[in-house]
């Protein structure tokens, strides 16, 4: 199917991007249904269920109990294990210390 698009106007071409995010959105909405069916199929072949599989993977190992906690928002708390959070990172260049935000 060629379209001259040259020859259509800002309304049609307007027309024809909506009708084209709506299809790309159906035909993602479709694929995703059918990759989740395969996969459930695929995991009661083996005697589980989806979730089973997906939650069973969650319990690898704990966090780790928390070092520091942002002095603005005590719910907001970092082990000091990974990536800093960012209110951690503007804390430091705020010249407080690790120290300072230890719990």
């Amino acid at each position: 199917m060629e379209v001259n698009l040259e020859a259509l106007s800002k309304d049609e071409l307007k027309k024809l991007r909506a009708d084209v995010d709506r299809a790309l959105n159906t035909l993602e909405t479709r694929r995703k249904a059918d990759a989740k069916r395969a996969a459930e199929q695929a995991v009661k072949e083996f005697g589980f269920s989806l979730d089973e599989v997906l939650t069973a993977g969650s319990a690898k190992g704990s966090k780790g109990a928390p070092k520091y906690a942002n002095p603005a928002n005590p719910s907001q708390t970092w082990t000091g294990r990974g990536r800093k959070p960012n209110w951690l990172n503007d804390a430091l260049a705020s010249g407080k210390t690790l120290d300072d935000l230890a719990i």
